[in-house]
């Protein structure tokens, strides 16, 4: 499929997803967040796609932000419907897929940015990135999870300083922090990212989908991760990937998933 705003690629089970509006920073507009839900879609449903890497065009921003013109003429109820629309087809779309998805974030990562970066499982920053949530200098929060995955990233008072002072990080303080897992130069991000990501690619498919889905129940207020944990392993052990990964260690040998 063509993409105005977006460059796709699938190699070696990998989809690199490239948000390419170089020119306006790459912030995410109406068409772009449209184009970024079908090919988040389509991948989810790829058996040829392992994972995902989503970084941005050019060597200045990952997202640096929505495109504020967009939100000019909103009101309550637009808002309402920008953020709803926002978590259900992009951002919740992410963070709750069964395939590893990884963020390099290759400079700005700002608001809607930063909170597409928080949604991916795992953030690899470049060493001249820069993150932050400049919502309050507009007179908005964030909306699309931004206050909820920050805080469970780097705890409540850095996720509320960062909020209320709406200030920019550096990656060496992000790294220090825990909102993002590595920092490497601009040169090893896309590497780094496809060594991590090619690791996971090697361990069972269905144990990795089960995994995500009980971290991510450590966050849901309304739920009971350790309940939550235990039904996934349970469910582990009728898949033909456990027998295999069994069998592959008594024989001392390589495991071949076929995520079954």
């Amino acid at each position: 499929m063509a993409y105005q705003n977006l460059l796709v690629d699938n190699k070696e089970r990998v989809l690199y997803i490239t948000i390419n509006r170089e020119s306006k920073l790459n912030a995410l507009n109406a068409a772009t967040l449209g184009e970024l839900h079908t090919a988040l879609t389509n991948a989810f449903a790829d058996e040829t796609v392992g994972g995902i890497i989503i970084t941005g065009a050019g060597p200045k921003a990952f997202v640096a932000g929505a495109d504020i013109a967009e939100f000019a003429d909103l009101d309550v109820e637009g808002g309402r419907k920008l953020a709803v629309d926002g978590h259900t087809k992009i951002f919740d779309l992410i963070e709750n897929a069964g395939k590893p998805v990884i963020a390099a974030i290759n400079g700005f990562a700002l608001g809607g940015g930063l909170e597409l970066a928080m949604a991916c499982h795992i953030r690899i920053a470049s060493d001249n990135a820069k993150m932050g949530l400049p919502e309050v200098s507009l007179g908005l929060i964030p909306g699309y999870g931004g206050t909820q995955r920050l805080t469970n990233l780097v705890g409540k008072g850095k996720a509320l300083e960062m909020i209320m002072t709406a200030d920019m990080i550096t990656a060496a303080d992000a790294y220090q922090s825990g909102l993002v897992n590595h920092v490497v130069t601009p040169e090893e991000l896309i590497p780094k990212a496809e060594e991590i990501l090619q690791k996971i690619l090697s361990r069972a498919p269905l144990a990795i989908a089960a995994a995500i889905k009980a971290v991510n129940a450590a966050g849901l207020n309304n739920g009971n991760g350790y309940e939550t944990e235990i039904a996934e392993f349970a469910k582990c052990f009728g898949t033909d990937d456990f027998k295999e990964g069994v069998s592959a260690f008594l024989e001392k040998r390589k495991s071949a998933f076929k995520g079954k």
